[in-house]
């Protein structure tokens, strides 16, 4: 079946007119009579005589089809055949930047799958099929054909792929799936796929990391370090004091530009800088200074424990805010002025919305948690409806409701609290442990620690999607072939150019001798 693959451009057809229109219009001077007296000739009756004639026919028809052949080729004709649609047995999916890792764990499986009929695609975006025979074993002295999956160093979303697979993939075709199981792959909310899926996935090898988080001088002269620390089983710090002027076995002190720097003296990590500022937080009160009180009395916990050079301060206008604040927390329902915004690189606001009562608690645990010990929980008694939506939840209530939500506004880090430093709402302020649920969400929060550090694993409970009951089929868009035809349209405007050429070339030789 002939079809144009960009049609729009069958629209330059119309240029024929150009040649139409320099062919008809042929102007002629009028005869010149001879006549023995022009009195009998009325001067009114000059005048010219113009001819609109077509002539030189092939020339004429040569330039109207040298355009047409022009809007064909440009319009990218294809001959489409209809291909027989096969049905794949099913698919075998290993994202392309760890595919020789997981196939070398996943080898027999995967061999047998292969052996079986099932087709290989990249777990990457367009999910590219491959040949895990030429990947393997490429042919020698042969040139392999880049395949299209294209990769960045943008982390992958193995969520997000799932989403896209599910509409990639009808529910009745066998899916194998073959991935590492670390948390930096697995970002926003679990997905729902009506997909036969089966999906395996191992510990790399290297699941281990300590790094230097950051590190500050303490009001004593001291080096406060926050050493990370990540493994499958999840992410802690741990905090730690050294002498600038001497050292130790552990950590490496050095001078770079006047600035004081430190590493780990095992570890490829690079130095960083020792942070000789000031922390700054601001309370704004506004009607809630029992509130306040609370916050400051925790907050001034976490000062003494991190030994950071921290000045705390309470405030009943915001237009007492200084710039630079790290921490503004905004214990008012009022929105915040973007001006103040932009003061701060945190900001903890209270939301908006009507309260309703509840029996329940909250923790601060990871997302990724299935289960929550004791000491992660606060009763909870109040909390703002409608929380949610899209935004990342960091605290959460019994049922999963969102308790703290976090958004990012340019470069100022929002924080949406759904409840209140205020007993009448939760047991938080009496808690022992409200100062460090402080500190975990002051602290560097998991989004911020590198890909290369962070080594949490997921089980199958927590990344596998959610299963809906409801089937659905793709139909398949890859059963036509199109074979491009604009190589014959581009030899046919080649042959009438150069006719048109030769037939102008010859018009013009004609009338110089005559």
């Amino acid at each position: 079946m002939f079809q144009f693959l960009n049609p729009l451009w069958l629209i330059g057809a119309a240029a024929i007119a150009i040649p139409v229109l320099i062919h008809l219009w042929n102007i002629r001077p009028g005869k010149v009579l001879k006549v023995g007296s022009i009195g009998l000739i009325d001067a009114a009756s000059r005048k010219s005589s113009r001819s609109l004639k077509l002539l030189d026919v092939p020339l004429f028809l040569l330039r109207c089809l040298m355009l047409i052949l022009l809007a064909l080729v440009l319009a990218l004709p294809v001959w489409q055949k209809r291909m027989p649609v096969v049905k794949a047995k099913g698919w075998i999916l290993i994202p392309k930047e760890s595919f020789k890792a997981t196939y070398s764990k996943f080898k027999p499986t995967v061999d047998s799958l292969t052996r079986a009929g099932y087709e290989f695609h990249y777990f990457n975006t367009g999910f590219a099929k491959g040949s895990i025979a030429q990947i393997i074993n490429p042919p020698k002295d042969a040139v392999i054909k880049q395949d299209s999956v294209k990769l960045t160093n943008r982390q992958p979303n193995y969520w997000s792929l799932i989403r896209q697979l599910d509409d990639k993939v009808s529910s009745d075709i066998p899916v194998y799936l073959f991935t590492p199981n670390q948390a930096k792959y697995f970002t926003g909310n679990k997905p729902e796929a009506a997909l036969q899926l089966n999906w395996q996935t191992y510990t790399p090898a290297d699941s281990t990391s300590t790094w230097i988080q950051k590190a500050w001088f303490t009001p004593s002269g001291d080096i406060r370090i926050a050493q990370g620390q990540s493994h499958p089983s999840g992410t802690s710090f741990q905090y730690a004091n050294v002498r600038e002027s001497t050292g130790n076995s552990v950590y490496k002190i050095q001078t770079n530009n006047g600035q004081a720097q430190i590493s780990l003296t095992q570890g490829k990590q690079a130095p960083i800088t020792v942070n000789t500022a000031v922390q700054h937080i601001a309370i704004y009160t506004d009607d809630n200074s029992l509130d306040a009180g609370y916050l400051k009395a925790a907050l001034q916990a976490v000062s003494q424990f991190t030994q950071r050079k921290t000045i705390i301060k309470t405030i009943s206008n915001p237009a007492q805010l200084n710039a630079n604040t790290d921490w503004l927390f905004w214990l008012s329902e009022k929105p915040i002025s973007k001006t103040y915004i932009n003061y701060c690189k945190n900001i903890l606001a209270y939301q908006a919305g009507k309260p309703i009562a509840v029996n329940g608690w909250m923790s601060n645990v990871e997302p990724y948690a299935t289960a929550v010990a004791e000491v992660n929980k606060v009763n909870l008694y109040k909390i703002i409806s409608g929380a949610g939506g899209i935004r990342t939840s960091v605290w959460k209530e019994a049922s999963g409701q969102p308790v703290i939500t976090s958004t990012q506004q340019d470069s100022t880090q929002i924080y949406h609290f759904y409840s209140r430093f205020n007993p009448a709402w939760n047991d938080l302020v009496w808690s022992d442990t409200f100062p460090a649920w402080l500190l975990q969400l002051m602290q560097e929060p998991a989004s911020n620690i590198s890909n290369t550090d962070d080594k949490r694993m997921l089980s199958a409970q927590q990344y596998l999607p959610q299963t809906t009951t409801t089937a659905h089929t793709i139909a398949s868009s890859n059963n036509v072939e199109n074979n491009s035809l604009k190589r014959y349209f581009w030899l046919a405007l080649l042959v009438v150019f150069s006719a048109e050429r030769w037939l102008a070339h010859r018009k013009t030789q004609t009338t110089e001798r005559s």
